[in-house]
Order: C-alpha cells, then structure tokens, then sequence
C-alpha cells in the first residue's frame, strides 16, 4: 500500500447532466476511494479523493474521460494531506 494522498479536482466541459457524479460515485468506491463530488454553479464538477496513491491517481485519471456521455474538456488538481474522509457520496 502506498502514502495515503488527497487530490482536489475540478473537471470542465460537459460534465453535468450526463451521470458524471453517480458514475465518479461508483468508479471511487470501486478503487477504494473516500470523498465527494459535486456539481457547481458554473457547470463544472468538483470532487475531492482521499486515499491510497495508487488509488487517488487513478481517480483523477479516470476524470479525464469520466462517465461515457461526458466531453472533458479539463482537469484541474490540487494535491494535499488527507483529512480523513470516509465514504464516497454525491453532494448537492
């Protein structure tokens, strides 16, 4: 197992009104991954993946392309310490 990581992203672009969070959702849980994700007033997605780094990297790997009917157009990540998150959840 590697350092636990926290990644901060915000993902343009086509990302709201196509399943982006529950799909986000689901591939976090997949992996492990504690945090959230949620839309914005602007149209973006923010989301914060607390984890192993293995795990966390992915996470933000699999933003780029995120659920199928999304087009991202940028991520954008802000990495720190972890704060302690558990759970994955979808806010609003």
């Amino acid at each position: 197992m590697t350092d636990p990581l926290r990644a901060h992203v915000y993902v343009s672009g086509r990302v709201q009104g196509v399943y982006y969070r529950a799909n986000t959702r689901d591939a976090a849980r997949e992996r492990g991954v504690a945090g959230w994700v949620k839309n914005l007033d602007d149209g973006r997605v923010e989301a914060v993946f607390e984890g192993s780094r293995d795990a966390v990297e992915a996470m933000v790997e699999w933003c780029h392309d995120g659920s199928p009917r999304a087009q991202v157009e940028e991520v954008a990540v802000e990495y720190g310490e972890p704060q302690g998150v558990t759970g994955f959840e979808v806010r609003y």
